[in-house]
């Protein structure tokens, strides 16, 4: 990704390419702090002496009369030009420039005597040791870190706005880890950091996660984090802690939310007058059924539903043994499928949170509605556009009435009305209707985007009529 190489690229600065001006400034003969007033080393008094004897000799020998007013003139000039030669030596040369077009380089710095304020801790500096970076001047010791706030003696550091960091302490704080092994992403070949992520739950990972087999969740798809075990389902699938959570994971505990599919069907004045069985099944099962039905339109990479209209035995999990949600030994028995009607079952795949399995089975029974109703053979994109703006409305239902699903309990058939769920299971709704009005294909994508305009336009009820006396969408 382009925009991450302008965020990482660049924030190194080392000793020798100037961006860190480490050549202490120091006098060898002066460590102590400047005053206010002129402060003169016994090296300077030695040379005040040498001329007051070199005055007095040549006094003496008459080859020359100094006034008092002559005098003091000449010392003053004298002393103006020790001050500014020792000025200069206290002051550092600038660093060499390399011509790095994103390296930090300082410019150089002069400062009168007694005027070096330490930017860390805002006293004078004098004539001791001090750096010179970040267009400020440092005590060493007052040159810290602004992560571990201790100071920074290496060759190189970085920074962050106008905060110096060891390079350790930058990268920690700022180089992106990835989620799923926990360790720093690698640069590519051209330096740059380059990393995937989901486009909705913007998990981080390395690239090369995408071709070593790691797990995905068979509902959020989010990967697998090497510190957190997703539990394995009996066909082969994995489920993260977080979906297993309010996973549907046989056919009794699903009655209830086919119930509530139900009686959202019958507040759309769409009640679906013939009872159609509904089984929950493993994905070997649901995959034969699928290849029993003549017609049908599956969603790739894999079907999770289906609306049946043929006669067979179907493999359906009744039960699972033990308690506990983490606790995934099915058990599953034979359903024969009798034709009474246009549709002989609806089967849904088993082990999916509660909001996808709902959405599955509003999508499966339009398709039913439809085929009770008598309409005719649609295309695909009309038929499965309207059953996902149907699942589509469902989950907005659940999300926007703070009502959650219905729930059985062990006792009881009854229907429970639970308050919204988790803060996790609200996202994972979202996340439900993302996929839908992301899709891509053309089928499952452009068609529910047609029939969603057509339906915000016109109204389901004059959007289902259209269909049915055209078999196409209205404009």
């Amino acid at each position: 990704m382009g925009w991450l190489s302008k965020i990482f690229k660049g924030s190194s600065h080392k000793f020798s390419e100037g961006h860190y001006d480490s050549s202490y400034a120091e006098d060898p003969n002066h460590y102590g702090p400047s005053t206010s007033g002129d402060v003169w080393s016994e090296n300077d008094e030695d040379i005040d002496r040498a001329i007051a004897e070199s005055l007095l000799e040549e006094s003496q020998r008459g080859t020359r009369v100094i006034d008092h007013d002559s005098q003091l003139e000449d010392d003053e000039q004298l002393a103006r030009a020790l001050q500014e030669s020792l000025n200069l030596e206290n002051v550092e040369s600038p660093p060499p420039r390399y011509g790095h077009g994103n390296g930090y380089q300082p410019m150089p710095m002069y400062y009168p005597l007694g005027s070096r304020i330490c930017a860390g801790c805002y006293t004078e500096i004098g004539y001791g040791r001090y750096l010179n970076c970040l267009n400020a001047v440092w005590h060493p010791e007052c040159f810290r870190c602004r992560s571990c706030n201790l100071p920074i003696s290496d060759n190189e550091f970085s920074t962050s706005g106008n905060y110096p960091y060891h390079k350790a302490c930058y990268k920690e704080n700022y180089h992106p880890k990835c989620d799923v092994c926990k360790h720093f992403i690698p640069t590519n070949p051209a330096g740059l950091i380059e990393y995937r992520a989901h486009p909705f739950w913007i998990q981080k990972y390395c690239p090369f996660h995408e071709h070593d087999n790691t797990p995905r969740c068979c509902s959020c798809e989010r990967m697998e984090p090497r510190d957190t075990r997703y539990v394995s389902l009996n066909d082969g699938r994995r489920l993260c802690l977080e979906c297993l959570d309010t996973a549907v994971m046989d056919t009794y505990e699903c009655q209830p939310l086919y119930l509530d599919i139900q009686e959202f069907y019958e507040r759309l004045n769409m009640k679906v007058e013939q009872q159609v069985p509904l089984l929950l099944v493993e994905r070997q099962a649901l995959n034969e059924a699928r290849e029993g039905e003549k017609n049908g339109h599956y969603h790739m990479p894999e079907t999770r539903g289906l609306c049946l209209s043929e006669e067979q035995t179907i493999s359906t999990v009744r039960r699972r043994n033990g308690a506990g949600k983490r606790n995934v030994n099915m058990v599953t028995e034979p359903f024969k499928l009798s034709r009474r009607c246009e549709v002989t079952a609806i089967l849904i795949l088993y082990g999916l949170p509660r909001l996808l399995t709902g959405s599955i089975l509003a999508h499966e029974m339009m398709h039913a509605w439809l085929r009770l109703k008598g309409y005719r053979t649609l295309s695909q994109d009309v038929e499965e556009g309207i059953c996902q703006v149907l699942a589509h409305m469902w989950l907005s239902s659940k999300l926007m009435s703070g009502s959650n699903v219905a729930s059985s309990s062990s006792s009881t058939s009854t229907v429970l009305k639970r308050g919204t769920g988790s803060q996790y299971e609200k996202k994972l709704g979202e996340f439900f209707k993302h996929q839908i009005e992301s899709d891509i294909s053309h089928v499952y994508g452009d068609g529910f985007r047609a029939g969603q305009q057509a339906v915000h336009k016109y109204g389901l009820p004059s959007t289902l009529n259209h269909i049915q006396m055209t078999g196409c969408f209205p404009p």
